[in-house]
């Protein structure tokens, strides 16, 4: 995809995110520091996006890589391209989308209300979260790992050596659950400083309120190039748990879960084929029937989503295959200098794999 702004589009919804006060659906439980689970909202969400002429997308905004809202207004990010992937897929325009930027207090409650349509959201698919809040999980769009920066200048070079410090993290997220169980299981004793917001977070270690920062190791990789000296900053190798990335939407509606689930694999398997934004015209006449397949030549693909049959054309051409989006965001030779690892396709020794389009 040329590298080109893309704006977000904005539309105004009858029920716009609340902040000033909590909602009900924000309780937590006390014994799972989880909201209560809500009744499944069933309906076409489909429907009421191809009604409405844009995507809602819920995303972070302030996550170099992932989504991150730019000075000229574009928000750019692997999240964002997968928010401009399914706008492909519906509306064959990856520039019908809204980005809803939504704080860790709000992200579920806004899906679970319908103020968002979709959440890509740096989010972490775990068990209660997807059986008892009334949400889906689409395919992992993003292997994560919990880790751990400290200073350069501290001479910490391994997690035992953080014995007595203190570790800021963000509260009501599974980083501080493994922060609490991962050092009580090496017998490491820490002192935790818990915030609400990320970004306090990391003004406090940048200030040197505490030893160490934690959350994902991609999350610190891009966070680290806005601190003031990234250089003076160290991510130990150590991975305190896994983080599967995934798209949410609301249990209930098959076809929208079903719509996002192949709009993201749509991108992977057009990896694994060889198809990108700059070639895809050229298979148009392939013969392979993979190929035929994927690009709605041969089948029904998209009727049986309620897509146009290219809706997977259009993907590749607006927004490029997973590669390509990876690349642009997260790879070496950007800021963040990510080598693909467990986020290679299967047949390069990753996890990346979409079942068959037949």
């Amino acid at each position: 995809m040329p590298d080109r702004p893309v704006p977000t589009v904005g539309v105004a919804l009858d029920s716009p995110v609340q902040t000033e006060e909590p909602s009900p659906l924000a309780e937590v439980d006390q014994n799972t520091g989880l909201p209560p689970a809500v009744q499944p909202v069933l309906g076409s969400t489909l429907k009421v996006v191809k009604a409405r002429g844009t995507l809602v997308c819920g995303v972070h905004g302030k996550v170099p890589g992932f989504s991150n809202l730019e000075s000229d207004g574009t928000m750019r990010g692997i999240d964002a391209d997968f928010c401009r992937v399914v706008a492909a897929a519906i509306f064959g325009n990856s520039e019908a989308v809204e980005f809803r930027q939504l704080s860790l207090q709000e992200r579920f409650t806004a899906l679970q209300r319908g103020q968002v349509d979709v959440l890509f959201r740096n989010t972490t698919w775990t068990l209660s979260r997807d059986a008892r809040m009334g949400l889906d999980f689409g395919p992992v769009i993003f292997y994560d790992g919990q880790a751990v920066m400290v200073r350069n200048d501290q001479h910490i070079n391994a997690l035992e050596d953080l014995e007595g410090g203190k570790v800021c993290v963000q509260g009501e997220t599974t980083t501080e659950q493994n922060l609490t169980e991962q050092f009580r299981i090496r017998n490491i004793s820490i002192e935790p400083l818990v915030f609400a917001d990320i970004d306090a977070a990391y003004q406090a270690y940048e200030a040197g309120r505490c030893d160490a920062i934690t959350s994902d190791r991609s999350q610190l990789i891009a966070r680290r190039t806005l601190l003031r000296n990234p250089g003076r900053h160290l991510i130990l190798d150590e991975v305190l748990s896994k983080e599967p990335l995934a798209p949410a939407v609301l249990q209930g509606d098959s076809q929208w879960h079903d719509v996002i689930n192949w709009a993201v694999y749509a991108t992977i398997q057009a990896e694994e084929l060889g198809i990108s934004s700059t070639n895809v015209e050229t298979f148009m006449t392939s013969d392979e029937p993979a190929i035929r397949r994927l690009l709605g030549i041969e089948g029904q693909p998209g009727d049986e989503l309620g897509l146009p049959d290219d809706f997977a054309v259009k993907i590749i051409q607006q927004v490029g295959n997973y590669g390509e989006i990876y690349d642009r965001n997260l790879a070496p030779g950007t800021p963040f200098d990510l080598p693909r690892g467990v986020n290679a396709l299967w047949t390069r020794g990753g996890l990346l794999y979409a079942p068959p389009f037949r």
